[in-house]
């Protein structure tokens, strides 16, 4: 299976996007980048939109990368816009609300390798409320957006571990 040299992992917080692009990376050698990277200072503070964007800026005008993160459109649309290959992990609210509490358990009062130094994992109401509405306020609308792209590029969707199983094990 090609996947191209720009691959872009979309799902909702908690689908195991960060995890997702970390093994593509070891799978292909591309280099990855965790949007929630660039996004937060240190404090949990976030980056000016400027900032933010002149550094995906860059990263898309890359010839090779794995970028994972769902953010405003602008930014989706200009990792969408190069992407060879688009990844949507599709799993259910209840998944990823665990494995966001499970991942506050794993790296408490520590900072996850795919976020934004002195960031530690916290688990907010936000973030909860986000998770659990996902399906309803986003994953149409991300659904719709992914029909439109076209051919050479393609859409990758996952539904549940079997489906992320089986992928990766046809990519090694």
């Amino acid at each position: 299976m090609d996947l191209g040299n720009r691959i872009m992992v979309m799902g909702s917080s908690g689908s195991g996007k960060s995890t997702m692009a970390r093994r593509l990376g070891e799978f292909t050698g591309l280099p990855v980048t965790h949007l929630d990277s660039i996004s937060w200072l240190p404090g949990w503070v976030e980056a000016p939109k400027e900032e933010f964007a002149e550094k995906l800026r860059e990263i898309v005008r890359g010839e090779a990368w794995i970028i994972d993160g769902n953010y405003k459109k602008w930014a989706l649309d200009a990792c969408l816009e190069r992407a060879d290959t688009v990844i949507y992990l599709d799993f259910s609210r209840y998944v990823c609300l665990f494995r966001a509490f499970k991942r506050r358990v794993m790296f408490r009062n520590k900072t996850r390798p795919d976020m934004g130094e002195g960031c530690p994992e916290r688990i907010t109401w936000w973030l909860v409320t986000w998770i659990w509405g996902y399906p309803k306020r986003a994953r149409g609308k991300t659904l719709a957006r992914l029909a439109e792209i076209q051919p050479p590029k393609q859409v990758i969707r996952l539904k549940g571990n079997r489906a992320v199983k089986k992928f990766l094990h046809e990519i090694v």
